[in-house]
């Protein structure tokens, strides 16, 4: 332990500032210092404070520091606060103790007068001073050196950068980019980017992702950033190019100053050479979504004799390779009957392929039957494989066949007759194994009599017919099928649900179901919805139930709107178009497109009414 009376002038002649000062100087220091013992995260000066006195640390340690930044310790023998002996201005950082500690304080006052009585304290400090300025020359000399060397750092990462192939973006925590290289400009088709938002740059899958990313980073995600892109994202530059790339998203800083780099590679000529991938992707992507589209997963429910004679033909025609033409109205269940075909096939280890071939516009169906290549028609920017390749191996189920348009019926002919068909826009002919399954609620014998239908392709189809009845002939069933959905919906909504009486029965049974499976299913699930105390009544949700009990919506009264009601529904509408067109809004299919108005004007009024896209 120091003792204070007689070992503080020799303390003070170990201390740096002190020095080079006579120990008869020192002895005059003490006479008027003031030792002041501080514990654990007491706070011996504030920032900001207005400075009387330095210190010296006779044992112990503290902490230099701005809020919950540290700038580093001190302890023993160290000083702080020199700036306070010759000026009266405001502290530049605060001192905390990090444990018992014990200072002698130097107030400004005492210095200054021992500074005009003693001149050899005046030579000891001044000394000190020149030593110090020396070292400072030193220092900065140093420094020179190092700005020098870190010029030359930053001219080789600039040359890095700007030479890279693949587009490096900086951008902050508010999406704003900072810096660029030239790949970036080139793939933004841009070079005044800057302080524009990155995200108005991808589509919105693109913009979600890489949101999603920064955000799940802010809160602790550390596998959200600094790793690759979990995704492909779609770049649209400002001339409206859209490139498909690759990339990694970094993040360094922290709070409010957190910057990100994103590297991304244009990945469209690889996306064209992995074929065998994209096949694999793509009959994923249509398997998950034909398990969206089944019209139930509840099965085929047959105690009718009319639909237990369409199981024995199922199970009849599964174990041949016969092409199949399900005859049937809307919503009977044609595409569970084509399923049960197929799963009971040789073939149901292999992807079962559907296509409605009512639901596609006729300029796009023949492309997506039979593929087409890279530029065989405007929009055309990769090859695509059609459904029928997808089915290779497996079954495809051409659902409303009637609707086929007249000229592709021949090609539909040639893969039944010969299992070859040419892509569009491709001279290749290609070879394909596929089951065909069709069906329809037209009669296609009539159609082709009246010149809508190929005669030629109805009998090739028509090979083994297989007719669903509707389900107002099926007796029994519509209650079996009726109870099933209802336990069905009672577990999906978490409702219990009655078993069904017999007055129930009765009137599900009187009515004809022009709908068939698919109405009685809506009916169902609304029933399940609405039901009270777990009952149901059918009265109110049979359309054939008495007109006086029905539930009547009355019209909204016409009234007239104000200018504010008018320029909300407009301002909505231009929302609803602006979301439809994933912000694009102009050229084809922009918003402007879509609102039949001039770019110019959409721009004007988005602006007028303070539009901006969400991040």
């Amino acid at each position: 332990m120091l003792d204070m009376e007689a070992d503080l002038p020799a303390f003070l002649a170990q201390v740096q500032f002190f020095s080079e000062v006579s120990k008869s100087s020192l002895s005059n220091l003490c006479k008027h210092l003031e030792v002041r013992t501080f514990y654990r995260n007491d706070v011996i000066i504030n920032k900001g404070d207005v400075g009387d006195a330095m210190y010296a640390i006779l044992q112990g340690e503290v902490k230099v520091h701005e809020g919950y930044h540290d700038f580093g310790k001190l302890s023993q023998g160290d000083c702080f606060g020199e700036y306070a002996l010759i000026d009266d201005e405001t502290r530049s950082a605060s001192v905390t103790a990090t444990q018992e500690t014990k200072v002698a304080k130097i107030d400004r006052g005492h210095f200054l007068d021992l500074m005009k009585e003693d001149q050899g304290f005046v030579r000891g400090i001044l000394s000190v001073l020149i030593r110090r300025h020396r070292e400072l020359d030193s220092i900065q000399e140093q420094l020179a050196n190092i700005k020098s060397q870190l010029e030359l750092a930053n001219g080789k990462m600039s040359g890095l950068i700007n030479g890279a192939m693949d587009a490096i973006i900086l951008f902050d925590s508010k999406f704003r980019i900072l810096l660029t290289n030239p790949s970036a400009n080139s793939l933004l088709q841009n070079n005044d980017v800057i302080q524009r938002n990155v995200l108005f740059f991808f589509d919105e899958a693109g913009a979600d992702l890489i949101e999603s990313l920064v955000k799940s980073g802010l809160e602790g995600d550390e596998k959200a950033v600094n790793n690759y892109l979990p995704n492909v994202v779609k770049v649209i530059g400002s001339e409206e190019k859209e490139t498909l790339n690759e990339g990694t998203l970094s993040r360094y800083g922290e709070k409010e100053n957190t910057f990100y780099t994103l590297i991304l590679r244009n990945i469209e000529e690889r996306i064209a050479a992995q074929d065998t991938i994209s096949l694999l992707t793509n009959q994923t992507e249509y398997l998950t979504e034909e398990i969206k589209e089944l019209t139930s997963s509840y099965g085929i429910i047959a105690q009718d004799k009319g639909m237990v004679n369409v199981l024995d033909l199922i199970e009849q025609v599964a174990q041949t390779d016969a092409t199949v033409l399900i005859n049937g109205e809307t919503g009977t269940g044609k595409e569970l009957v084509a399923r049960a075909i197929h799963q009971a096939s040789r073939r149901n280890d292999k992807p079962l392929i559907r296509i409605n071939c009512g639901a596609i516009p006729a300029n796009l169906i023949e492309s997506e039957l039979f593929g087409h290549e890279k530029g065989a028609f405007t929009g055309a920017t990769v090859s695509r494989k059609g459904r029928f390749l997808l089915a290779d191996k497996g079954t495809i189920f051409l659902d409303e066949i009637g609707e086929m348009p007249l000229d592709l019926q021949p090609k539909l002919l040639r893969i039944i007759q010969e299992g070859e068909f040419d892509p569009v826009g491709s001279s290749e002919t290609q070879k394909v194994d596929v089951r065909i399954i069709a069906a329809t609620h037209r009669d296609l014998l009539q159609y082709a009599k009246e010149g809508k239908f190929r005669e030629d392709l109805f009998y090739r189809l028509n090979v083994f017919p297989i007719i669903v009845p509707p389900l107002r002939d099926r007796g029994k069933d519509i209650e079996f099928i009726a109870q099933e959905i209802i336990d069905q919906f009672s577990v999906k909504l978490n409702k219990k649900i009655r078993p069904l009486t017999e007055s129930d029965k009765a009137l599900l049974s009187g009515y004809a179901w022009p709908g068939n499976v698919r109405e009685l299913q809506n009916i169902i699930e609304r029933a399940v919805i609405i039901a009270r105390e777990g009952k149901i009544d059918w009265d109110h949700l049979i359309p054939n139930a008495p007109e006086e009990e029905r539930i009547a919506l009355k019209p909204q009264e016409e009234r007239i709107m104000t200018a504010m009601e008018m320029g909300s529904l407009e301002k909505e509408n231009i929302l609803r178009a602006l979301r439809e067109a994933r912000w694009k809004i102009s050229g084809k299919n922009g918003a402007a497109e879509l609102l039949k108005m001039k770019p110019t004007t959409l721009t004007s009024k988005i602006k007028a009414m303070g539009i901006e896209r969400p991040i």
